[in-house]
């Protein structure tokens, strides 16, 4: 049997294509009918040709849906019932597994820490910009989720970018009452700041260039700064009355110089070490990659960075980076006992969501995303139909 996939074929081209449906492989696998993917900014670095996507790969790790098939070892899940998965694929028994560090898996993907769903180097787990996905070690992935269609647009928040900006926040040391700076006002950063907010944040400021993530900052609470303005550091500590207690990296490697063209992959992280106060600390769940061969320069080419490390130093600053390990976080975020922040409506992640899609809509949909057309911020993509 064949379904509909977005299937990468070259810089700047998606297409949807039949391809073979997901059978099941291993006793503990599942197979989920897609009824929610999502488009995010991390797919831009494959679809952009920047790090080594090869022809063929199907995108996509922010995914939900229906269980269809059920492996023979699978305890847990039945058909019919309805999941998101951490864009984390993680075994559930390897060491660092068994210490909630799932995005570090050891057993997913030999060679390399963590496995996901859809992304080169990142293990042969095809992606869920498709009709049907086949998902491993299914029990101890997936999260369960209550049956129906309600809550569809902020429960697919929990496979990446919601869990992803909480953890921006908790590595840099955040507590409740403190300030923040977060850099970019993509889905990332925003979900940083919203994250920000539901803690106890006294003050978060968003720094961007786009005046409609901007404006969504702005509508959330926090205060947006236009860095082509000025320099958003002098920005932030005039309007704060000083540096902030912590910031938040969620743009990475493809930051650009203050005149918004020009990519220089080390300016937000030079921005956080000067906006932070002495003993503050940083979060960095922006993507870092060990090569970028798209980069302007040799150094940045080999994922080598050149930063004010004397002045961290010299303030003492505390420093997190790494992917975000989902499971942890969507269980906190989603939890059936002690708090269920979506369910009980304390938190709405959906105000991200910006535009629904069908799957032969997507390549439009990539292209519009990667030029930051107005209404593009965050795409989801419904591969059965909605």
């Amino acid at each position: 049997m064949s379904m509909k996939a977005v299937v990468y074929k070259g810089p700047f081209t998606v297409a949807v294509e039949s391809v073979p449906k997901p059978a099941i492989q291993h006793p503990n696998d599942v197979i989920i009918k897609v009824t929610t993917t999502a488009i995010c900014g991390s797919d831009l670095h494959m679809y952009e040709g920047r790090i080594g996507a090869e022809e063929g790969i199907v995108f996509g790790h922010e995914n939900m849906g229906i269980v269809e098939e059920v492996g023979p070892g699978v305890a847990l899940l039945k058909k019919g019932d309805r999941i998101v998965l951490p864009f984390n694929v993680a075994c559930g028994h390897c060491k660092n597994c068994e210490r909630s560090l799932t995005a570090f898996c050891l057993t997913v993907n030999p060679g390399f820490a963590g496995g996901a769903y859809g992304y080169v180097s990142m293990g042969p787990y095809a992606g869920g910009q498709a009709q049907y996905l086949r998902v491993p070690w299914a029990d101890f992935n997936a999260l369960l989720l209550p049956p129906g269609k309600k809550w569809e647009e902020d429960f697919i928040l929990l496979a990446d970018i919601f869990p992803t900006g909480w953890h921006g926040v908790t590595l840099s040391g955040f507590r409740p009452g403190e300030s923040v700076a977060v850099w970019g006002a993509g889905p990332v950063g925003l979900m940083a700041a919203y994250s920000a907010i539901l803690r106890g944040a006294s003050s978060v400021y968003v720094v961007d260039r786009v005046p409609e993530r901007l404006e969504k900052a702005r509508q959330l609470g926090c205060v947006p700064v236009d860095f082509t303005v000025s320099d958003p550091v002098d920005q932030i500590i005039q309007k704060n009355g000083g540096m902030v207690d912590r910031a938040v990296d969620a743009v990475g490697y493809q930051a650009v110089a203050a005149d918004g063209k020009k990519e220089q992959a080390n300016a937000v992280l030079s921005a956080l070490i000067q906006v932070v106060r002495p003993t503050g600390g940083l979060g960095i769940p922006g993507l870092y990659v060990p090569a970028d061969p798209g980069a302007a320069d040799e150094a940045t080419k080999n994922g080598n960075l050149t930063l004010p490390f004397g002045k961290l130093f010299e303030k003492g600053l505390s420093l997190g980076t790494g992917q975000a390990n989902v499971k942890s976080y969507n269980r906190e975020l989603r939890n059936l006992i002690l708090r269920d922040l979506i369910v009980s409506g304390k938190a709405k992640p959906s105000f991200v969501v910006s535009k629904s899609v069908e799957i032969d809509d997507a390549p439009d949909a990539y292209e519009k995303f990667d030029k930051r057309v107005e209404g593009y911020t965050k795409v989801l993509i419904h591969p059965n139909g909605w």
